[in-house]
């Protein structure tokens, strides 16, 4: 198999040339990855046929998941991710075991505490979704202490996760950040779960290494070798490299893109390790995966990352890596104009 070959069946497996319905999309991605929502709804319009940003949240919820971070995903499947946790702490209200938060110097909450206010979270959240702040208010009212309240609103997580992780809560898939109470649900075996998920990688993922597969699920080699004996995959070879797949029936006859513009911590670009990536030079990694940690959106040209893209105001920014040629500018500004409705300017910088 060939590289241009992978690259093609990677991006119809992502839906990126092979589009489908929204919920078909978010459980063969194993979710989208949302640190930051427009993100997440973008990565949904380009893939999508029945985007709606208007309905673009009914049937998901946002959540920890996948490598510890916040993805959008079906909500029948808060069973599924919960299990990646390996925990049997679902709607546990013992707080008094040692976890990643507590051991920490500035933790304020004792276990009765984090109890006690955790019961108002969720009463309060009871007469529907609530905000932060909302909730932070119904804490201070309570008597909730400024320390305290760093702890249970640790803006990377902490009480507030910890409520999320063991099932009581989730997010809304809005711009607006409000937490909802969770559907009681049965936790799925947690080895199930990963074979389940595993699964959807080497059939909308793949074709792809195992070193990808432990990038993506952040799992060591061992478990993702016993994953592949279980499930009915097969190899190609490209490169001196072992790719993995299983296959479904999708033909793969869609031409190559000239452009797309991806979301920022886009699937394709974390679906695999991204110092072996198809699609992203080495020599440009860095411009696209920052050393703060945050995955820039990429113009994808002929299926290579060729810049970065940011929109305001309807106005569309293209950085490119090289100075672009006329068709490519031309591709570019076509792409643009078939995505969004509202553009009133593409410039290049």
């Amino acid at each position: 198999m060939t590289a241009e070959e992978i690259r093609l069946r990677r991006l119809a497996g992502q839906y990126l040339t092979a589009p489908a319905d929204k919920m078909t999309v978010v459980r063969g991605l194993c979710g989208v990855q949302a640190q930051y929502m427009s993100h997440a709804l973008h990565a949904l319009r380009i893939r999508c046929t029945d985007f709606d940003p208007d309905t673009a949240g009914e049937g998901l919820v946002k959540n920890w998941s996948l490598r510890g971070t916040m993805h959008v995903f079906a909500e029948d499947e808060l069973p599924l991710f919960f299990a990646l946790r390996q925990k049997d702490d679902y709607r546990s209200v013992d707080w008094s075991g040692e976890t990643f938060w507590n051991r920490r110097d500035a933790w304020a909450l004792t276990p009765e505490r984090q109890r006690f206010f955790s019961e108002r979270i969720l009463g309060a959240c009871e007469a529907g979704p609530r905000t932060r702040e909302e909730l932070k208010a119904v804490c201070r009212a309570a008597g909730m202490t400024d320390a305290e309240e760093d702890s249970m609103f640790d803006p990377w997580g902490g009480g507030m996760r910890e409520l999320c992780e063991r099932g009581f809560l989730h997010g809304a898939v809005q711009e607006e950040k409000r937490y909802c109470l969770s559907p009681p649900f049965a936790p799925v075996p947690p080895h199930e779960a990963e074979l389940a998920l595993a699964r959807r990688y080497f059939e909308n993922y793949a074709p792809a290494t195992v070193h990808d597969a432990m990038y993506f699920f952040h799992v060591p080699a061992a478990r993702v070798k016993r994953w592949l004996g279980e499930l009915p995959v097969q190899t190609a070879e490209c490169g001196g490299k072992t790719y993995f797949y299983i296959e479904t029936g999708r033909k793969f006859d869609e031409n190559m893109p000239e452009c797309l513009f991806l979301a920022g911590f886009d699937q394709l670009m974390l679906g695999y390790e991204k110092k072996e990536s198809l699609f992203l030079a080495q020599e440009r990694l860095r411009e696209i995966f920052t050393l703060s940690g945050i995955v820039m959106p990429a113009v994808l040209v002929n299926g290579q990352a060729a810049g970065r893209w940011k929109m305001k105001n309807g106005r569309l920014s293209v950085s490119l890596f090289a100075p672009p040629g006329k068709r490519k500018k031309a591709a570019i500004r076509e792409t643009a104009e078939r995505l969004w409705n509202d553009l009133s300017a593409v410039e290049f910088v």
